[in-house]
């Protein structure tokens, strides 16, 4: 599959759209309306690559331009306050950190 083939975009498609297969989305949709979804998807991409990891790395190198730095920081796990007590009561019991699932 290369990207940006027709076969490429249903996928990109599908996942967008959701709730649908890309076989499921090819036969209730018209040609019409797929060639309507790939011109918007020119003027506005919604694949990850332009949702997420393109602002991620021009974020990560606006941060002392190291993006590796930058993506390891935002792709860190986040840890809420009850977390932190859960580890500190743990800890307390001498039970130690929990596992990540």
């Amino acid at each position: 599959m290369t990207v940006g083939q027709d076969e490429w975009f249903w996928h990109v498609l599908a996942l967008a759209l959701g709730g649908r297969t890309v076989l499921e989305l090819k036969a209730s949709m018209e040609q019409v309306e797929f060639e309507r979804w790939r011109h918007f998807y020119v003027l506005h991409p919604f694949d990850d690559l332009h949702r997420f990891h393109r602002p991620a790395a021009l974020a990560a190198a606006a941060m002392n331009g190291d993006l590796r730095a930058g993506l390891d920081f935002l792709t860190r796990p986040i840890q809420t306050a009850e977390e932190d007590a859960d580890e500190a009561t743990l800890k307390a019991f001498g039970l130690g950190k929990l596992k990540e699932s």
